[in-house]
């Protein structure tokens, strides 16, 4: 059944909705950190959060600020740019249809309305902004902006949530059986959203008061898109950043303090040893200032002015020492403490920032400026780069969940398909993002030449054992669209290359060169 909230609902008929019904006394549970509430004052348009936003929020600023830090930032956008790659020539990402048994006719379709999706998103621009905003948030929010007249027309604008004023709440309604057991009645979802943000507020007695109030949204009018971890004993999602901080905050330490220490350490310092016999305390201690006052000497420049003035007004620590010495001990002396040694070591500091890259599953290659990047064979790659290149898949993986999203609403509003239809399609509908160009170009030469090896090896028996397309889709790996316009560019070629003539009625000695191989290179059929 449809829902009167403030955005839209995709519904489902009546019959459909009552077929369906199931019993179950277990509370759903997901992996996208909806605050689960049980039904009661949840029925308005506005209505009040039980939830952990607070902490959501403060986990989203601390990723953001950790984001900033210069290490951390470089490793980030190395992530980033793996998964999604600036290339002039072509868009970052596509989708393939290879899988989805469709009509051709709705599988251009489809395409078309995802080039659509999109422009909406401008992802050829910023895409790597987009990208980079969800992997350190940990979670996307976009707010799917619609004709309300005329809804047939599809989405009309995509606008982006910050993710501290809005969270998915998830209201179950139990009844009993007549045995007094409680069951899930029914199960409805829906978003709440705050323009100052969803935060707890503690009052002077340290009892926290709810300010988390707003405007109830309905699901389909909100495109959501979590990492996928989650911290199961508060129902928080938290970001792939989230092992990070502390080597983040550890770094940030050891770097101050090595900072600290080198300015104090630096300069070479002079020791007075001040004879001050048998004088008393007192006295010895003003008989230090004098010779303090005569000897002290600190000539500054003025760039104001640009005079030289002798200023003995401020006794600095970091500048002399003075030490009164006993009579029976030697007389007055001066020496010199010399400055910090190994000022040079910060194996510390490369520890903390190796841990920082291996907590964001960086290869330490790619960070180190004295190492150079190997543009050899694909099968020379490390172990750590085929590793990170598997966690970047994840990574697409998990995001390509809003393309499903805004390509579904954007089908059905638009009639292509049902919301049924689309949940068949859904699991056999697959995205390609750009690569790298120049490795791309490399890892593409190789496998091409290795499949043309195989296809050599296979020739002699295309047209017994394998057909010509199980060798294009299975030995060339081309999809149904690059058959079909492999084809219709064949037979242009074909129909515009001149005939050659022929001699007695005889074919061509090229003609006859090449059936004359093949017959000797093709075994015999089974039949003979």
């Amino acid at each position: 059944m449809a829902l009167s909230l403030f955005g839209f609902t995709i519904s489902r008929n009546q019959e459909e909705a009552e077929g369906t019904r199931t019993q179950s006394f277990v509370t759903p549970q997901s992996d996208d950190g909806a605050s689960t509430v049980q039904a009661g004052g949840y029925f308005g348009t506005y209505v009040d959060l039980d939830a952990t936003a607070k902490s959501e929020s403060e986990l989203i600023t601390r990723y953001r600020e950790a984001s900033m830090y210069s290490d951390c930032s470089n490793a980030i956008d190395e992530i980033v740019s793996e998964a999604i790659a600036a290339v002039d020539d072509e868009n970052p990402v596509d989708i393939n249809l290879d899988e989805v048994d469709l009509d051709e006719t709705i599988k251009k379709t489809i395409r078309t309305e995802f080039k659509q999706v999109l422009r909406l998103l401008e992802f050829n621009n910023k895409g790597f902004d987009i990208f980079r905003r969800w992997y350190i948030d940990g979670r996307v929010y976009y707010q799917k902006v619609i004709d309300v007249k005329a809804p047939k027309k599809g989405i009309q604008e995509l606008r982006q949530i910050d993710p501290r004023k809005i969270k998915k709440v998830r209201n179950v309604k139990k009844e009993k059986l007549q045995n007094g057991v409680e069951v899930i009645a029914s199960v409805e979802e829906f978003f709440i959203y705050n323009e100052k943000g969803l935060q707890h507020n503690a009052n002077y007695s340290g009892s926290v008061q709810n300010s988390n109030q707003g405007i109830k949204i309905a699901p389909d009018s909100i495109a959501y898109v979590p990492s996928g971890l989650l911290d199961l004993e508060r129902n928080v999602v938290l970001s792939y950043m989230h092992k990070s901080l502390k080597p983040v905050n550890q770094l940030k330490m050891m770097e101050d303090g090595l900072v600290i220490y080198r300015l104090a350490r630096a300069p070479e310092r002079r020791i007075f040893y001040i004879d001050v016999g048998s004088l008393p305390k007192v006295k010895a201690e003003q008989y230090m200032k004098d010779i303090m006052a005569r000897y002290r000497n600190k000539i500054i420049y003025d760039s104001s002015t640009g005079e030289i003035k002798d200023d003995r007004k401020v006794m600095s620590m970091l500048e002399d020492f003075w030490l009164p010495r006993r009579e029976g001990g030697k007389g007055t002396e001066i020496s010199t403490l010399a400055g910090g040694e190994n000022l040079g070591q910060i194996a510390d500091i490369e520890y903390f920032q190796n841990k920082l890259y291996q907590s964001l599953n960086v290869p330490l290659s790619r960070l180190q400026s004295q190492t150079g990047m190997n543009f050899g064979r694909v099968a020379e790659v490390t172990r750590d780069e085929l590793k990170f290149a598997k966690f970047v898949s994840r990574l697409r993986k998990k995001f390509n969940e809003l393309f499903n999203d805004l390509l579904r609403t954007q089908l059905i509003l638009k009639g292509v398909v049902t919301d049924s239809d689309w949940k068949l399609l859904e699991e056999n509908i697959q995205y390609q993002y750009a690569q790298d160009q120049y490795f791309q170009e490399l890892k593409e030469a190789e496998s091409l030449r290795n499949r043309i090896d195989v296809l050599n090896q296979m020739q002699p028996y295309v047209g017994f054992y394998f057909s010509k397309k199980y060798i294009q889709r299975n030995v060339l790996r081309m999809s149904d669209e690059d058959i079909e316009d492999m084809d219709e560019e064949m037979a242009e070629e074909k129909a515009a290359m001149p005939e050659e003539p022929e001699q007695d009625g005889a074919p061509t000695p090229t003609a006859t060169a090449v059936q004359a191989s093949s017959a000797e290179n093709r075994p015999a059929s089974p039949s003979q």
